[in-house]
């Protein structure tokens, strides 16, 4: 349970960030940062769903985390565009996304090692 708070946490956090961004920067950012945030919260959700029911939670984890590793290369290409299209600054967009993404990547591997040491919260 502590990983899907701290994931939340740093989801309502980065958005915060967005929309301190200047004016020029906050809809790019806040585009980027929304979709990073709800894809990883999608994804430690769906971790912790799947993990839950039947054997090798870590093999489940693990296949979830790969699914939203793909819907997340989708959605920066769509986000990419949109942002373009839209003449919003595309580094803006990038930047939001990704810096929270290593960060969010961080959260799932130790969530995903902490099923390895056994049954968690």
């Amino acid at each position: 349970m502590k990983h899907q708070v701290l994931t939340a946490a740093i989801a309502l956090s980065t958005v915060a960030l967005a929309l301190l961004s200047g004016a020029g920067n906050r809809r790019a950012a806040l585009v980027g940062a929304a979709i990073s945030g709800a894809t990883a919260l999608g994804s430690i959700l769906a971790m912790g769903r799947f993990a839950r029911t039947g054997t090798k939670p870590v093999q489940r984890a693990m296949a979830v985390m790969a699914v939203f590793f793909l819907v997340r290369i989708l959605l920066v290409a769509v986000g990419t565009i949109l942002v373009a299209r839209a003449g919003e600054n595309i580094f803006a967009f990038v930047i939001a996304f990704f810096v929270p993404f290593f960060v969010y990547a961080a959260v799932e591997g130790a969530y995903v090692h902490a099923l390895g040491q056994g049954p968690i919260a």
